[in-house]
């Protein structure tokens, strides 16, 4: 064969390979979970409903706050229609109706510097949306990166798309201002692609929310 030939078959093969790459992707998850339940019975949930709070986040993530409520909910939604949720808007919108949002900005004021919601303000907040039992979710670390895996005559062909996250979830019980229940995940999602399409935030919270969400009573 001809070095004509020959450059000729390797172009078509690197055509061939860059058209069906993309499509294709092998995912790799490695997750720690563990979880404590304090005082949170089988169908507690249920029984007196759960509302989601306002979400914490280290410095750099403020604004992924509601997209992390909301992936968080809709995976609950999903794998436990069960439970008599409120979702954050839902949360906000009767905060606000009820005209409580000096003591909603207060109680967040004094859980950044103590780490305790007091019970009063628990009180009000579950009294508002009518449920006992309030979810708080704490995001401690999030990254994404992208690196080569393969490359032909200078391109790049195959990636590794990886995120990372680290995600606290407390349960607090609004009637006596304890904590009912929390869990704590690390997970490490990549996957091996031809796509330029990132392992997105959505995508590693709702596998994130879905691992916690076994673990409730």
């Amino acid at each position: 064969m001809s070095l004509f030939m020959r450059n000729i078959s390797w172009l078509v093969y690197i055509l061939l390979l860059a058209s069906v790459l993309p499509g294709c992707s092998i995912d790799q998850v490695h997750s720690t979970a563990d979880h404590t339940d304090f005082s949170l019975d089988k169908n507690d949930l249920e029984t007196y409903g759960l509302a989601f709070i306002t979400p914490s986040t280290v410095t750099g993530q403020e604004e992924d706050k509601q997209t992390l409520a909301f992936a968080f909910a809709n995976a609950m939604q999903e794998n436990r229609p069960d439970i008599r949720l409120v979702t954050l808007p839902e949360t906000i919108s009767a905060i606000n109706i009820a005209d409580l949002t000096e003591d909603y900005k207060r109680m967040y004021v004094d859980y950044r510097d103590t780490g305790v919601f007091k019970r009063e303000l628990l009180k009000k907040v579950g009294e508002t949306t009518g449920t006992r039992y309030l979810a708080q979710l704490k995001l401690s670390d999030f990254s994404q990166n992208s690196k080569s895996r393969f490359n032909l005559f200078g391109l790049r062909l195959l990636q590794t798309k990886e995120a990372n996250i680290r995600l606290f979830f407390q349960i607090w019980d609004s009637d006596d201002g304890t904590i009912a229940w929390e869990g704590t995940e690390e997970m490490s999602y990549s996957w091996d692609t031809g796509s330029e399409k990132p392992v997105t935030f959505r995508t590693i919270v709702e596998k994130t929310a879905q691992n916690l969400i076994s673990l409730l009573p």
